[in-house]
């Protein structure tokens, strides 16, 4: 058996098709016409483009808008004047051939993307990396892998799949993708999970293990690989998937219930998103809200802000399509770790603690944060919408933003514009400093949202995404628990709406926890509504409050997690 890390969970059972795309040997090459050269680079991107174009005509008419946003992000990339401009420049300036320029420029930029650090540069890299792979082949008449075409029954062997080779998958032909590299927030999981095709990613050396032909079996949820696994195991896991495919279509039987627990405790199970696209997922999986809207992603991929205006309409559609539910958004969360070029950031020496989120906005009032406001101010005369500060750290930046609010009121009073006069704003719980103060923001603030990644990481002192020390990195270690058990009961005692919106309000093992400490709102991926309603519907709070007694009693992380599994198992 070999371990990766589950990026799109089922059972896929097949026969392996290793797909290896042919390496381009890219060589600087002198050339006599720069002007001729260029017309042959302006060639490859429009064929590049419609080639683009076409992969996300085809996945918005197979899966959905979502998913096609992540190919239109590539044309977006194509379509950027710095880019385009730089490969000319350097075709121009150095003389050199159209494919090395190519790699030159993007390579530049996919490294800069990588180095960052942040989870969403990381894919950023990605994408470059994929665009400029296209370009290159456009100009050396090299055919990609017809990935589309491949037999039923395949289970896809792969180095790695950039989006646009995922995005061509024919979903009743491949049952299962397994990759040497990538993880579970790259787009290419992104996009297998929208393809419901089972994946592991990150399994080091597969292919040195992996032949043509042979029979696999993979669990996209576990993180597993068999390879010509014995008929008694292939019959397990045969029993296995028939079970997963039966329980997802019990869960439908949940869309339309309430989130209630036997004992009658109501709470909200709603959605994190990224774009106002994504809210046809939160329908379709019955979000009861929308408890985590991220309005970096508004900003990023352009070459300038958008302006009052555009926001508005985001924030307006949004706010519409849910018809009244709540719809939290989180005022622009950027910094160091999240570049935006047009914004004009120096890089920090240590991003995660230096100029970011509600620092940055309170430093840039006028050109950022007062349009961002004035924006959501308005479109919440159309419907539920409530802001979220996020980074917050003491009392007084609260207290800012506030008065920045009136301010804005006042303005919309004056220019006769609604909105809503008693808007919620409220603070992301994500830093220790907020934590050990919940008492003092839980008689200001109208409601708390704790984000659990960041908590984790700062009550930890540890960087998520070094693996040197990811083993201290887990919400079960008793200071995490310790801190997210004392913001709940604040916010409780000063009756004001507590949610979560970090990874952890959908883990099976914490559900049972966060219900016992009293969390209201749970926040997660529109595709894990349906599995954690199931779950919070079989459980009593005043039967899990022995369970959290006992749990909070331990000394490490692992007698924590230990408990829970067998908990949740029985």
């Amino acid at each position: 058996m070999y371990k990766g890390t589950g990026a799109s969970a089922g059972i896929g059972i097949g026969n392996a098709v290793i797909v290896e795309e042919k390496e381009l040997v890219i060589k600087r090459e002198t050339i006599n016409d720069p002007d001729q050269e260029i017309q042959r680079f302006k060639g490859a991107l429009e064929e590049s483009m419609k080639q683009t174009e076409a992969l996300a005509a085809d996945l918005e008419k197979r899966v959905g808008e979502k998913e096609a946003e992540i190919l239109k992000g590539h044309i977006m990339l194509l379509s950027d004047p710095m880019l385009v401009g730089e490969i000319q420049n350097n075709i121009q300036n150095e003389k050199v051939n159209a494919e090395f320029a190519i790699e030159t420029v993007c390579t530049m930029y996919a490294d800069m993307f990588a180095s960052m650090g942040d989870e969403l540069m990381q894919q950023r890299a990605t994408d470059m990396r994929d665009i400029k792979t296209r370009m290159q082949k456009v100009l050396l008449g090299v055919e990609s892998v017809d990935i589309a075409s491949l037999p039923e029954g395949t289970v896809i062997v792969a180095k790695d799949l950039t989006p646009s080779m995922t995005a061509g998958i024919n979903p009743a032909n491949v049952s299962g993708i397994v990759t040497e590299l990538g993880g579970r927030t790259s787009h290419s999981a992104i996009l297998a999970r929208a393809l419901e095709i089972p994946a592991v990613v990150a399994l080091s050396g597969i292919l040195d293990n992996v032949s043509n032909g042979d029979a696999l079996v993979l669990d996209g949820t576990e993180g597993t690989v068999l390879v010509n696994p014995e008929e008694p195991v292939l019959k397990e896991y045969q029993d296995k998937r028939e079970a997963f495919l039966k329980e997802k279509k019990e869960l439908e039987q949940y869309i339309g219930k309430p989130s209630v627990t036997k004992d009658g405790v109501k709470v909200e199970v709603v959605a994190n998103i990224g774009k106002p696209e994504d809210v046809d997922k939160v329908l379709q999986y019955d979000g009861e809200g929308v408890g985590l809207f991220r309005t970096e992603f508004l900003f990023m991929d352009r070459d300038s802000m958008p302006t009052e205006e555009e926001q508005f309409e985001a924030y307006r559609k949004v706010a519409v399509a849910m018809d009244g539910k709540p719809v939290i958004i989180r005022t622009l969360d950027i910094g160091g770790d999240k570049e935006i070029p047009y914004m004009g950031l120096k890089k920090d020496e240590n991003p995660f603690l230096g100029y970011r989120a509600v620092r940055f906005c309170l430093d840039r009032k006028d050109d950022v944060y007062r349009p961002q406001l004035r924006a959501l101010l308005r479109a919440s005369a159309y419907g539920n919408i409530k802001i979220m500060i996020p980074l917050v750290t003491c009392i007084e930046e609260y207290r800012q933003v506030k008065a920045l609010v009136h301010e804005i009121m006042a303005e919309l009073d004056k220019e006769g514009i609604a909105y809503n006069k008693n808007i919620d704003l409220g603070i992301m719980v994500e830093t220790a400093a907020a934590s050990l103060i919940a008492d003092i923001f839980a008689k200001e603030v109208d409601f708390f949202s704790i984000g659990t990644n960041d908590l984790t990481q700062y009550t930890m002192s540890v960087d998520r995404g070094n693996d040197k020390v990811s083993y201290l990195y887990s919400t079960f270690n008793p200071a995490v628990l310790r801190s997210i058990k004392r913001i709940i009961t604040c916010a409780r005692e000063a009756g004001i709406m507590v949610g979560m919106c970090g990874e952890a309000a959908s883990d099976p093992m914490m559900i049972p926890l966060l219900l016992a400490f009293g969390l209201n709102e749970f926040s997660m991926s529109p595709s894990a509504i349906l599995r954690a309603r199931k779950m919070i519907t079989q459980y009593s709070t005043k039967e899990l409050q022995e369970v959290a007694d006992k749990a909070m009693s331990f000394a490490t992380t692992a007698e924590v997690e230990n408990y829970m599994r067998e908990f949740i198992s029985k």
